[in-house]
């Protein structure tokens, strides 16, 4: 007796008919591909194809502008400020250890104003720190170098006090807590200042690389989507002797203008950021090393009162010489020289020139203006001069007469400290110029890309319309 089939089993008639059904997704294709073997089907896949290759150059185009904004906003507005207080904080620390020296020579009644400065350098010091740990999102090391001085700058200001005291009592003892604060200062302290200063600078550089590079991704999508575009206007003139396809010409003319529009503004943005970074950044840069390069002579130039021979260099061709007078001249010969080395196109005029190479020759070099160049010049002028007076001050300590050698250094009118001042403040003057050039160049830079990411998107927006509708009109006379 015959059994019905069962349904459900392997090799049943359902499961067979089942089995002889085509996957969807194949479907498709075999429709997609029967379509493509007829004109209307071409061209509704031409169309899409020159829809999606604009859309997709907008889109490339937004993302890459978008991405080079952000940086170039980083650059005016993060990096280098923070970069700029990390010098500060180097300054800072640097002008208190000087002024610290300047008022132990004083003696046990130090001048309230030298008092002052120093206070206000820690307190400066102190605020920067809890700015730049707050603001900056840069690497481990950064963090860990302003940890680092948070730590060592109370055990600084101890040790300063420690020397005060003893020098209020007239205790020789000052003088050695003076040395070991000014030796903590300078081996510990001023190096993790210099290498906070260094990791923002390294994050500055690395800003201008992304906002400068060019956004190849976008250029090309652009030229692949133009080409796309050329080739199907021939296509159709070829086929239909119709020049021009009014929807075709106005997808190019949009695609055309959205990469002229994304060159040229890149090229003024990648110019107003070279500019910015050459005449404003490298200039900033070049002007904090020599101010706190003017410092650390000024701060030397104390000590070597303050240790009286002391502290001798240990080994090398300087072996035996007082360790702060050969510290002294290497800080000068980095600022403009030996006396009479200027020459060529270098900072000053004349005997005033500051030699080749050195850090107020390449500051002037870089200032694009006489704004920025005049304090430079004079800033040269008055080292030379500094220089004249610290061999006077040399000479009389060294025949033993410490009292007018004291008077020389940190005396009034035609002092060393005099000088010094007079440089600190044209320094400043010059920096405080190069910040407003950064400024002005950076936010040039940044506004040619204004607009630009938005615009591309509306131009592809409206160039992927502009293909469909002519490639529509095309559509329609096969109906």
């Amino acid at each position: 007796m015959a059994h019905p089939p069962t349904t459900g089993a392997a090799g049943s008639p359902a499961a067979g008919a089942l089995s002889g059904r085509r996957p969807a997704w194949r479907e498709g294709v075999e429709r997609a591909r029967a379509a493509a073997t007829t004109e209307p089907g071409r061209l509704r896949l031409i169309g899409a194809v020159l829809a999606a290759l604009v859309v997709a150059f907008g889109a490339v185009t937004a993302w890459q502008v978008s991405d080079r904004r952000t940086a170039a906003d980083a650059v005016a507005e993060h990096s280098q400020p923070l970069s700029a207080a990390a010098a500060d904080i180097y300054r800072s620390l640097a002008d208190a250890d000087t002024t610290a020296a300047s008022a132990f020579l004083a003696g046990g009644q130090e001048p309230a104003e030298v008092r002052h400065r120093y206070e206000a350098d820690i307190d400066r010091a102190s605020k920067l720190l809890v700015r730049a740990a707050a603001t900056t999102d840069g690497s481990a090391t950064a963090r860990e170098e302003i940890r680092r001085i948070n730590e060592l700058l109370p055990v600084y200001t101890g040790l300063i006090e420690s020397a005060r005291a003893n020098n209020r009592q007239g205790l020789p003892l000052g003088g050695a807590y003076l040395r070991y604060a000014n030796d903590t200062m300078r081996a510990r302290l001023l190096p993790a200042a210099g290498r906070l200063y260094q990791a923002e600078t390294a994050r500055l550089g690395e800003d201008y690389g992304e906002a400068k590079s060019w956004p190849w991704g976008a250029i090309g999508t652009g030229a692949v989507a133009l080409a796309a575009l050329g080739w199907a206007q021939r296509r159709e003139f070829l086929r239909t002797n119709r020049v021009f396809n009014r929807g075709l010409l106005a997808s190019t003319a949009a695609s055309a203008v959205a990469l002229l529009w994304l060159v040229a503004g890149h090229a003024l943005a990648r110019a107003g950021l070279d500019d910015s970074d050459r005449h404003g950044a490298q200039s900033l840069h070049v002007l904090n090393e020599a101010r706190i390069g003017s410092l650390r002579a000024r701060g030397d130039e104390n000590l070597t009162l303050v240790a009286r021979g002391a502290v001798v260099v240990d080994k090398g061709e300087d072996k035996g010489k007082d360790a702060y007078e050969v510290s002294y001249a290497e800080r000068m010969a980095d600022l403009v020289g030996e006396p009479g080395t200027g020459s060529g196109a270098a900072a000053g005029s004349g005997a005033d020139r500051a030699a080749s190479g050195s850090l107020l020759a390449r500051a002037r070099d870089l200032a694009d203006d006489g704004e920025g160049r005049a304090p430079v010049d004079e800033a040269v002028t008055r080292l030379r001069e500094w220089q004249e007076r610290h061999k006077a001050a040399r000479a009389a300590d060294d025949a033993g007469n410490y009292k007018d050698a004291r008077a020389k250094v940190i005396g009034g009118e035609g002092s060393t400290g005099e000088s010094f001042d007079q440089v600190d403040k044209l320094l400043a003057k010059a920096l405080a110029h190069e910040q407003r050039e950064f400024a002005r160049a950076a936010d040039d830079g940044r506004g040619a890309l204004t607009g630009l990411a938005v615009g591309a998107g509306v131009l592809a927006a409206l160039g992927a319309v502009a293909a469909l509708l002519g490639m529509g009109r095309r559509l329609a006379e096969y109906r």
